[in-house]
C-alpha cells in the first residue's frame, strides 16, 4: 500500500479522553507515511486529532445514517473501527455503540465500497461471559462478540483484534498474537502498532487474533499468523 488513505474510526470516551488506541493508531499511521482520517463524535476532539497529523470528520454514530457514514469513509482503502462507549456509560451504551456503532460502520464501507476492515474486540469475545461476571461488563463482552459475528457475516476483507486488558504502559513493540494466548495485558501503543501491521497485510483477512504483551516483534508476530494460517 503506497501512501493509502487508511481511516479510523472512534467515538467520545467518557471520563478517559476520546479514542486512547485510535489516537495512537493515527500516530502511527502517520509515522509510517499514510493519511488517517478519524471520525469524531465531538467537535472539540478536532484539534486534537488534527495535532495527531490524522484528519477529522464530526460524526455520530449513535445518530448518523448509513448514508452519511458511507461519505465520510468514500476513497479510504480501509477503516478501523476502534470506538467504545467507554467506562461509566452503562448496558445500553455497550449496546448502540460497541455492537450497532460496528454494524452502522460495516454497513457504510460496504456502501461506500471499503472493503478492507479491521475491528478492535476484547479478548473474553466469543463466548458467553463467565457467571459472576460484572453485569455492566458482560453487557460489553456481548455486544462484542455480537459485532464480531455480525462482521464475520459480511463479505468484508474483514480482521478481528482480541486485546487482553489495556494498559497505558510505554509500547515495547513486542507481543503474542495468535488465534488463542493466554490471558493478560497489552498497552495500547502496542495495539495500535499491531493494527498498522494487520492494515498493511491483506492475507490476514478474516482472522481472529487474541493480542497481549509478549516478546515476539509486532512485524515478525503477523508474519508468524500469516505463516500458520497459508
Amino acid at each position: 500500500m503506497g501512501g493509502p488513505v487508511l481511516r479510523w474510526i472512534h467515538a467520545h470516551r467518557h471520563r478517559w479522553g476520546h479514542g486512547r488506541i485510535a489516537r495512537r493508531l493515527a500516530r502511527a499511521l502517520v509515522a509510517r507515511g499514510d493519511t488517517p482520517v478519524g471520525l469524531v463524535r465531538n467537535p472539540d476532539h478536532v484539534a486534537d486529532v488534527q495535532s495527531d497529523g490524522s484528519g477529522a470528520v464530526v460524526l455520530d454514530l449513535e445518530t448518523a445514517t448509513v448514508h452519511e457514514v458511507a461519505g465520510a469513509l468514500s476513497g479510504a482503502d480501509a477503516v478501523v473501527f476502534a470506538a467504545g462507549a467507554g467506562p461509566g456509560s452503562g448496558a445500553e451504551r455497550k449496546d448502540t455503540v460497541d455492537r450497532g456503532g460496528a454494524s452502522l460502520v460495516a454497513d457504510g464501507a460496504t456502501l461506500a465500497g471499503v472493503r478492507r476492515y479491521v475491528l478492535v474486540s476484547s479478548m473474553g469475545a466469543g463466548s458467553e461471559p463467565a457467571p459472576g461476571t460484572d453485569a455492566v461488563f458482560a453487557s460489553y463482552l456481548r455486544a462484542k462478540s455480537a459485532s464480531e459475528a455480525d462482521l464475520a457475516g459480511r463479505d468484508l476483507d474483514w480482521t478481528i483484534v482480541r486485546p487482553g486488558a489495556l494498559t497505558d504502559a510505554a509500547g515495547s513493540g513486542r507481543v503474542r498474537l495468535d488465534e488463542a494466548v493466554p490471558a493478560g495485558t497489552v498497552s495500547r501503543d502496542d495495539v495500535a502498532e499491531v493494527i498498522v501491521s494487520l492494515l498493511h497485510e491483506p492475507l490476514t483477512a478474516g482472522l481472529v487474533l487474541e493480542l497481549t504483551s509478549g516478546d515476539v516483534p509486532v512485524e515478525a508476530a503477523v508474519a508468524a499468523v500469516i505463516e500458520r494460517e497459508t
